[in-house]
């Protein structure tokens, strides 16, 4: 850059002395724009996202069965046949989403949630952004889904994170009345005017966006006008009526202890942290705990006392190739002990950035291009971490049995 252009350049970003309403105004329509331009371009040929097709390899991994009886059975006519690919003997079959589906639930020997047994409630909690806490949420919920469950995602976060792995634009297209707002307000009874279904079978979705926000305001002008009102336990009535529908319910909260926060914390059954092994992290999780703590000390002390299934921490993001890494990670295990998962997620920059620019998980990936390792070692540590979770439901449900 030559001395005439800088002084170009300086005096420009002199003529720029105030930013308003409208200036702000002007960066959220131009992100809102370049939003929709990326995920329109990420989506192509078609406007919405569609979920992975499976082989007969995948199927028989999936359904923990033997490959030829893929065949077998299709052939007889039980199930889906899928569609063959291929010439003559070596053709293969490829089987979409709702038909892998159906072939797990007639064919693996996963339990069933017994007749009259509601789903179980999981809140993905983390005070701290970017813990990867969306995707586990939304990768807990997809696997789920791969082991027969029927699954509901509840997105209570304004960053609206979980909607855009669905393939939603939250500030274009999800309004305030699609989102759990109009229940707190008291406008609905329940919340099945929410629940609409997403390109992944077996998972619907209730949306969020940034009016969420709101629920700051309404929550404590409620408590403000009555103090007995119970400002804790708004959603976990109507969560655990729709849990009678669902084998499994996924709460997705924003990065802090927020009304909308506290509320899926009081409605679940299970509490799932996922936690990077980086220092900030580390410091980050110690001050949930501690407030977290001392709120369910203030609920007892009005004859609420919370119980949990279950309350886990699992290990993310680990890159074993960084020393801080592996020196937080001692801190984790020495601090959670038997609580932490004992199956971590494996850090990988290339296949982070081809899910991230996708709009998507491990799971959306059907064909991955670079190295299969890589691809397998972090499928396979969440398939562990998705069973891991998933047995605790089936221990509950048939618990005394």
């Amino acid at each position: 850059m030559d001395a005439t252009t800088q002084t170009d350049v300086l005096n420009l970003r002199n003529l720029e002395t105030k930013v308003g309403p409208a200036q702000l105004a002007e960066l959220a329509a131009l992100s809102e724009d370049m939003m929709a331009l990326v995920r329109e371009d990420m989506l192509k040929p078609h406007p919405r996202k569609n979920a992975p097709e499976y082989t007969s390899t995948q199927l028989a991994a999936l359904c923990k069965i033997e490959r030829a009886r893929i065949n077998y059975v299709a052939n007889k006519g039980d199930l889906p046949p899928g569609v063959s690919q291929g010439p003559g003997r070596n053709r293969g079959r490829v089987f979409t989403l709702q038909e892998a589906r159906q072939w797990v639930q007639a064919e693996s020997k996963i339990k069933k949630r017994p007749q009259g047994k509601r789903g179980k409630i999981v809140a993905v909690s983390n005070f701290k952004g970017g813990s990867t806490k969306t995707t586990t949420a939304m990768s807990l919920a997809q696997g789920l889904t791969l082991r027969g469950r029927r699954v509901l995602i509840v997105d209570l976060d304004p960053q609206a994170s979980l909607s855009s792995l669905c393939g939603l634009l939250p500030s274009a297209e999800v309004t305030e009345e699609n989102t759990v707002l109009p229940f707190i307000y008291g406008d609905q009874q329940d919340l099945r005017y929410a629940v609409t279904p997403t390109y992944w079978d077996g998972m619907d979705l209730i949306p969020g966006a940034p009016t969420l926000f709101s629920a700051e305001f309404d929550i404590p002008s409620k408590v403000a006008k009555n103090v007995n009102f119970r400002f804790w336990d708004i959603l976990r009535a109507p969560l655990q009526e729709l849990a009678a529908e669902y084998d499994a319910i996924i709460l997705d909260t924003s990065p802090s202890l927020s009304y909308l926060t506290i509320n899926a914390l009081m409605a679940a059954d299970g509490v799932l942290m996922p936690l990077p092994p980086r220092a900030l992290d580390f410091a980050s999780a110690a001050q949930y705990w501690n407030l977290f703590s001392d709120l369910a000390a203030s609920f007892e002390e009005l004859q609420y006392v919370k119980e949990f299934d279950f309350v886990n921490v699992l290990i993310s993001s680990v890159n074993p190739q960084e020393a801080a890494a592996r020196v937080v990670r001692e801190w984790i295990v020495s601090t959670y002990t038997h609580r932490v998962l004992p199956v971590e997620i494996p850090f990988s920059n290339v296949l982070g950035t081809a899910a991230a620019s996708s709009f998507g998980t491990v799971y959306d990936i059907s064909k991955w291009k670079g190295w299969a390792e890589t691809y397998t070692k972090i499928r396979d540590a969440m398939d562990q971490v998705v069973e891991t979770i998933d047995n605790k439901f089936v221990q509950s449900w048939y618990e005394g049995e």
